[in-house]
């Protein structure tokens, strides 16, 4: 075999020709073909007989379905609108932003910001959108997405305080299938360093329908954390039913068990150092603060009002308009190996009202609310605290960053020993 410098469509000029030879011949002609095929074109063998087959099949060496290459199937008007969308929805993957597509462009519509005949929208561009598949999405927003530099440090110290007296929940543990049960966990703002005083956010994550609710406060104190647990009970629209932490001190204290108690919440805790019996805070902490409250370190009472104005519109935005997906089961792929079978994603509002735990006035309240959310508003207002909170963290977490990097010695002030000739 020679290394061919044939161009692809004349290897499928000569695979074409000798398709339907090789598809009548005996084994003798076909081996010759074979043999010929694979000098020319510079193919493999077993890759050769697959192109020849396949010509003879359908009378060419490779038709790809769809559009020529270089050709785009969506028009350059759905592009334009389909960015717009996605930054409105927050950054939505693919797969979730063609589920939510739809709700999306009917919000947009009826709070103003979208109408036929104008900004390269009209209706068959809103038909292109809803048709657009996950893959495609992603594949059309790959240039215009970003990432964040920076990373944060870990801060949970262990509560040995009634450890031994709260039930141990783990992963894969069968929990109730209705709403209710939720994860909680604090991320800490504190930048590249855990010197001094900042702010920390407790995250609640239901388990089962992915409803969140986010609270900052000024530190771990346990006065702190319990008027964010009232905040949270307070806040959420159905039955609180349980609460599952990790092991830190802020948790594992008599304050909040007393709380939780009076409250009839069941409390259990993860066990130490496995982040996968928490993995639905866990992804939240990374998909909710981390991407929306960023690294920087927050240690002012100004920034932490920020950050529960901004956690306010986050969760409507990502309860009521970004869907999530849930694991439902496990599966075996083509070698054998365990593999997590996902449902289709749905928004958390969604699921709950799926869920029949609402009453009809409960479900006619939250309709409501969700109609009054403005999608495009939401965006702007998040936005705008984000730039608000860069303009007054990034500056000082870098330079905190520089003070705490290892400095290497002077060179200068180092005697190298002399070595004896």
């Amino acid at each position: 075999m020679v290394d061919s410098e044939l161009s692809m469509r004349s290897r499928a000029e000569i695979t074409k020709r000798y398709a339907q030879a090789y598809a009548r011949g005996d084994k003798a002609t076909k081996t010759a073909i074979l043999d010929r095929v694979v000098d020319v074109a510079g193919w493999s063998r077993a890759n050769a007989r697959r192109r020849l087959a396949q010509a003879a099949r359908t009378g060419v060496a490779r038709r790809r379905p769809g559009p020529a290459p270089g050709m785009r199937r969506y028009s350059y008007d759905a592009l334009k609108v389909l960015q717009h969308v996605w930054a409105v929805s927050g950054g939505m993957c693919g797969r979730y932003l063609a589920v939510a597509m739809p709700a999306l462009l009917d919000n947009l519509e009826a709070h103003g910001h979208l109408a036929f005949g104008t900004d390269r929208y009209c209706s068959a561009v809103k038909a292109e959108l809803e048709a657009m598949s996950g893959a495609t999405i992603d594949r059309y927003l790959g240039p215009t997405k970003a990432r964040e530099p920076l990373r944060g440090k870990t801060t949970t110290k262990p509560g040995a305080m009634l450890r031994n007296s709260i039930s141990i929940r783990k992963a894969g543990d069968q929990i109730a299938c209705e709403p209710g049960f939720f994860e909680v966990d604090t991320v800490a703002h504190c930048g590249p360093t855990l010197a001094g005083e900042f702010a920390r956010t407790v995250n609640y994550t239901d388990v089962n329908i992915g409803w969140v609710f986010t609270r900052s406060i000024r530190n771990n104190a346990h006065s702190h954390v319990k008027a964010a647990m009232e905040a949270f009970a307070a806040a959420i629209p159905y039955q609180i039913q349980g609460l599952d932490c990790d092991n830190g001190s802020e948790f594992i204290n008599h304050v909040i068990v007393e709380w939780a108690t009076k409250l009839d919440i069941f409390f259990t805790r993860s066990r130490p150092y496995r982040k996968n019996d928490q993995a639905a805070v866990e992804s939240k902490n990374n998909h909710l603060v981390r991407r929306y409250g960023m690294y920087w370190r927050y240690d002012t009472h100004v920034e932490l009002d920020l950050l529960n104005q901004l956690w306010h519109l986050v969760n409507d935005r990502l309860n009521y308009f970004t869907p999530t997906i849930k694991p439902v089961g496990w599966t075996t792929d083509s070698v054998g190996r365990r593999k997590r079978v996902y449902d289709k994603p749905a928004t958390p509002y969604a699921r709950l009202l799926a869920a029949g735990v609402l009453s009809q006035q409960q479900q006619a309240e939250l309709a409501a609310y969700r109609a009054s959310l403005d999608t495009l508003d939401l965006a702007r207002r998040i936005d705008a605290i984000q730039a608000r909170l860069v303009q007054l963290a990034a500056a000082k977490t870098r330079q905190l960053q520089e003070a705490t990097k290892p400095r290497l010695p002077d060179p200068s002030g180092i005697k190298l020993a002399s070595r004896n000739p």
